[in-house]
C-alpha cells in the first residue's frame, strides 16, 4: 500500500483548505493509499510556531506594508539568495521533528501546498535521505522565489501565466503542470440557484453582490454595505470579525444578509452575481469554479497584489478600495448584462476546478 503525505502550514486558511481538498479526493477515489494530513507547524517547537502563525496574522491585520517589505526584500535578486540559507537553516533546526516524521514514515509521495515543508522534504530528497516523490502545490496565481526548491519532482501551477513565471526564474518546463489548485469538489457541483435562494430566504429576482472578509475579516465592509444595500442584495460575511457582524445586525440594512463563519460558502456564490473580496489564490479558485466575476479589496501587499495582477491578465477581477468607486463598479455590471458575461467566459477558459483529481491522477 502507498503512503502519501499531503501536507501545510497553518499560516492562512488556503494552505489548508488545498491540502484537505486534495486528502480528501485521495480517501474517496484512492481506496489502496494510506494518507496522512500534516501541518509542518504541529512538528515545530511551540515558539517557531506562534511566531509563524501569529506573526503573519500580526503583520496582515496591523502592518501590511511591513509584510509587503518582508515579501519583495525575499524575493530580490539582490538579497535573496543571503537570505534564502539563512532560513532554511533555521526552518531545519526547528522542524526536526517533521523531518523525523518524514524519515520514520518513508512515503511514497509528499504533497505539498506550502513552500516550508516542501523544503524541508527537498532538502532530504537531495541528501538522499528520502526517496519520495515531491509534488509542490503553489497557492498562489504568483510565484515567490521560496516555493522553488531543488529537489521538487513536480510543481503545481495555478495557471499558465504562474507557469511560465516559474518557468522564467529557472524551473525546467518538463517539471511544471499548470493544473490549478485544489478546491473542495462542492464548488464544482450545479446548484439550483432558486431552490438555494429559497433555503437562505432571500429574493430570487435580485442583483445579488457577497462580501467575503477573509479568514482575517478586514476592510472597509461596513461603509461598502451601506452603500449596496439600495442598489443590490446583498451578503456579508463577517468570518471572525465580531464587531463587524454586531454592527451590520444593529444597523439592520434593508437587502442585507449577514453571516459569521459558515460551511456553505458555495451555496452563496452560487446565488450571487459578483463576489468582493481579498485576492486570496483559494478564494479566487473557488470564485472561479463557480463562474463569479470578482472585485478585489485589501490587497495583502506581496503575493495577494501578485494574484490580482495575474487575473488582471486574463481580463478577471478589479481591484478597488474605495467603497464609491466599487459601488459604481457594481451599478456597472447590474446595468450591464453583457460586460458580466464576457467576464465569467473570460472566467472559463482558466479556472480549474478539477484540480485535485487531475493532481491525485498522476499519482497512478
Amino acid at each position: 500500500m502507498e503512503k502519501i503525505v499531503v501536507t501545510y502550514a497553518s499560516a492562512g486558511a488556503g494552505h489548508l483548505k488545498a491540502a484537505e481538498a486534495l486528502e480528501r479526493y485521495l480517501k474517496e477515489n484512492n481506496p489502496l493509499v494510506k494518507t496522512a494530513l500534516v501541518d509542518v507547524l504541529n512538528k515545530t517547537n511551540f515558539l517557531y510556531k506562534a511566531g509563524y502563525t501569529y506573526g503573519y496574522s500580526l503583520l496582515v491585520k496591523y502592518a501590511p506594508w511591513f509584510w509587503g517589505l518582508l515579501f519583495w526584500v525575499t524575493a530580490s535578486r539582490l538579497l535573496g539568495p543571503i537570505i534564502r540559507p539563512l532560513a532554511l537553516l533555521l526552518n531545519r533546526v526547528n522542524a526536526k521533528e517533521f523531518i523525523d516524521f518524514l524519515l520514520r514514515e518513508k512515503p511514497d509521495y509528499v504533497l505539498s501546498t506550502h513552500f516550508l515543508p516542501s523544503e524541508i522534504a527537498a532538502y532530504l530528497k537531495r541528501g538522499n535521505r528520502l526517496s519520495a516523490k515531491l509534488i509542490t502545490i503553489i497557492t498562489d496565481f504568483g510565484v515567490h522565489p521560496f516555493w522553488i526548491c531543488p529537489g521538487t519532482d513536480i510543481y503545481i501551477t495555478a495557471s499558465e501565466v504562474t507557469k511560465r513565471s516559474l518557468a522564467a526564474k529557472g524551473v525546467k518546463g518538463g517539471s511544471i503542470l499548470a493544473l490549478g489548485i485544489p478546491v473542495d469538489e462542492k464548488f464544482s457541483i450545479g446548484y439550483d440557484r432558486d431552490n438555494l435562494c429559497r433555503k437562505l430566504n432571500i429574493s430570487c429576482d435580485k442583483f445579488t453582490v457577497l462580501i467575503a472578509t477573509g479568514s482575517f475579516g478586514i476592510g472597509n465592509i461596513a461603509e461598502i454595505t451601506g452603500l449596496l444595500c439600495k442598489e443590490a442584495q446583498v451578503l456579508v460575511v463577517c468570518a471572525n470579525n465580531k464587531n463587524l457582524y454586531a454592527y451590520l445586525k444593529k444597523e439592520g440594512y434593508p437587502n442585507v444578509s449577514v453571516f459569521g463563519f459558515v460551511d456553505n460558502v458555495q451555496e452563496l456564490m452560487a446565488v450571487s452575481d459578483v463576489i468582493i473580496a481579498k485576492p486570496g489564490g483559494m478564494t479566487i479558485s473557488e470564485a472561479l469554479a463557480m463562474d463569479l466575476a470578482p472585485i478585489f479589496i485589501t490587497s495583502i501587499p506581496g503575493q495577494e497584489t501578485e494574484n490580482s495582477r495575474v487575473l488582471s491578465f486574463y481580463g478577471i477581477g478589479d481591484t478597488i478600495d474605495n467603497p464609491a468607486l466599487i459601488k459604481e463598479k457594481i451599478l456597472y455590471f447590474r446595468d450591464n448584462p453583457l460586460r458580466l458575461k464576457m467576464i465569467k467566459e473570460n472566467i472559463r477558459k482558466i479556472k480549474k476546478p478539477n484540480a485535485a483529481g487531475d493532481i491525485c491522477y498522476m499519482l497512478k
